[in-house]
C-alpha cells in the first residue's frame, strides 16, 4: 500500500510560481506515494478540486498581511484533514510562516515533518522578528530539510544550524514543456519579426524587488549592441519601474501565456537574470531559459542555488553584483562572440537536462523520503 505524503503549500495548480511548479509535479510525478495538497484558495470559496488525479484542499484566506495569506479557520481545516487522510509525512513548503505554528502543533507523533526550503525570508524586519521565534521552532521539530542547493545551506540561512537532517533536492523543469514542438518555427519567427529580427535580450518572472529588474534598466545605458529587451512578467514594482524607464528599446510585454513561454526562450538571445538577494534561492526561469538554448547573465549571490544552477564561464556570464557597465559588456560580449555564445548555450542546455528536471528531482526526492520512512521502520 502506498504511502501518503500531506503537502502543505502557499497555492496550488492553476496558480503559477516556482513553488506551485515543484509542489505540482511532485504531486503528480512521485508516483510512489500518494498526494494530497492544503493550500489558501484565491477565489474566497473553500472547497475541495480534482487535478489531474490530485486531491486539493483550498482553504480560503480571511485577511493578508505583507503577502502572506491568514485563515482563520486554517487550523480546524488542517485538523479535520489530517485525521481524515492519517498522512505518512506531512511536507511544509516553505517559507509559509502563518502555518509554521498550526503544522508543528498538528503534525502526529507518528507522522514524519518535512520542511520544502525554498527560500529564507528577507527583508520583512519587524515581521520576521515576530515569526522567528515559530520558525525555529519548526526547524529544531522537523524530521528533515530539503534545501534547493547546496550553497543555500548557508552560515546566514535559518537552516545553516540544522545541517546534520538537510538534504539537497535540486528545482527542476517539467521538459515537455519546455521542448520544441511542430509549428513553434512559426511562433518563434512571429516574436522576432515583430522586434525588427534584433538580437533580443529577455527577463521573464514577478517584478519584485528583489529580482533586480532596476539593474537591467539600468544597464541598458550601457549596452552597445543593436538590441531589444523584453521584459515579461508583472508584479508589485511593474508600474514604479515603467516610470524609472526612458528608452525605447525597453519593452514591457505583460504576463506570457504558458503555451507561449518556450517560445519566447527559443526566440531570445540572452536571458536577463537580475536578481540580486538570495531571496532567489535558486531560479527555475534560470534554468528554463538555459534549457532553451537562452544564454544567461547573472549576478554573484552570496549563499544563492542561481550561481549554482548557471556556472559561471561554463553556461552564461556571472558578474560582480550591482556592477551595471560589467552586466552590459557581459551582453555585448556574448552578442559579439558567437563562438562563446554557442558554447554556453550547448553547456547549459545539457547541464539542466541533466542534473534539473522535474523527473530527476522527484527520483531524489523519492529516494529521501522513502528512506526516512523505512529508518522509522527499523
Amino acid at each position: 500500500m502506498r504511502k501518503t505524503i500531506l503537502q502543505i503549500a502557499k497555492y496550488y495548480h492553476p496558480v503559477e510560481g516556482g513553488i506551485e511548479t515543484v509542489t505540482k509535479y511532485m504531486a503528480e510525478g512521485l508516483t510512489s506515494f500518494r498526494h494530497i495538497v492544503v493550500c489558501f484558495s484565491q477565489d474566497g470559496i473553500t472547497r475541495m478540486d480534482d487535478i489531474n488525479g490530485v486531491r486539493v484542499y483550498r482553504i480560503a484566506p480571511s485577511i493578508k498581511i505583507s503577502s502572506q495569506d491568514i485563515a482563520f479557520s486554517y487550523y480546524y481545516y488542517l485538523k479535520k484533514i489530517i485525521y481524515e487522510v492519517q498522512p505518512d509525512i506531512i511536507l511544509l513548503h516553505c517559507p509559509n510562516p502563518f502555518l509554521y505554528p498550526i503544522t508543528a502543533k498538528l503534525t502526529p507523533r507518528n507522522t514524519k515533518l518535512v520542511l520544502y526550503w525554498h527560500s529564507d525570508i528577507l527583508g520583512k524586519g519587524l515581521l520576521y522578528r515576530l515569526i522567528s521565534n515559530s520558525e525555529k521552532k519548526i526547524l529544531r521539530k522537523a524530521d528533515m530539510i530539503l534545501a534547493t542547493s547546496n550553497n543555500y545551506i548557508h552560515e546566514s540561512s535559518p537552516i545553516f544550524p540544522y545541517s546534520n537532517k538537510t538534504k539537497v533536492v535540486a528545482n527542476g523543469i517539467i521538459k515537455k514543456d519546455f521542448q520544441w514542438r511542430l509549428g513553434d518555427e512559426i511562433t518563434i519567427q512571429e516574436i522576432k519579426t515583430r522586434y525588427h529580427n534584433k538580437k533580443i535580450v529577455f527577463f521573464v518572472g514577478r517584478h519584485a524587488t528583489y529580482k533586480g529588474l532596476n539593474y537591467l534598466i539600468e544597464a541598458e545605458k550601457y549596452i552597445k549592441s543593436d538590441c531589444i529587451i523584453l521584459i515579461g512578467g508583472r508584479g508589485s514594482e511593474t508600474e514604479k519601474l515603467k516610470a524609472s524607464c526612458h528608452s525605447d528599446r525597453i519593452k514591457f510585454i505583460g504576463r506570457i501565456p504558458n503555451e507561449y513561454l518556450r517560445c519566447y526562450y527559443y526566440a531570445s538571445d540572452i536571458f536577463a537574470f537580475t536578481s540580486c538577494t538570495k531571496q532567489e534561492a535558486f531560479g527555475i526561469a534560470l534554468a528554463e531559459a538555459m534549457y532553451c538554448g537562452c544564454v544567461p547573465v547573472t549576478f554573484s549571490i552570496e549563499g544563492s542555488g542561481a550561481n549554482w544552477v548557471s556556472v559561471k564561464n561554463e553556461t552564461g556570464i556571472e558578474v560582480e553584483l550591482g556592477d551595471v557597465k560589467a552586466y552590459a559588456e557581459a551582453i555585448d560580449k556574448l552578442l559579439s562572440n558567437h563562438d562563446m555564445y554557442y558554447q554556453y548555450a550547448a553547456a547549459g542546455k545539457k547541464r539542466v537536462a541533466s542534473m534539473f528536471t522535474s523527473e530527476q528531482a522527484n527520483i531524489e526526492a523519492g529516494k529521501i523520503l522513502n528512506e526516512l520512512i523505512d529508518n522509522n521502520n527499523l
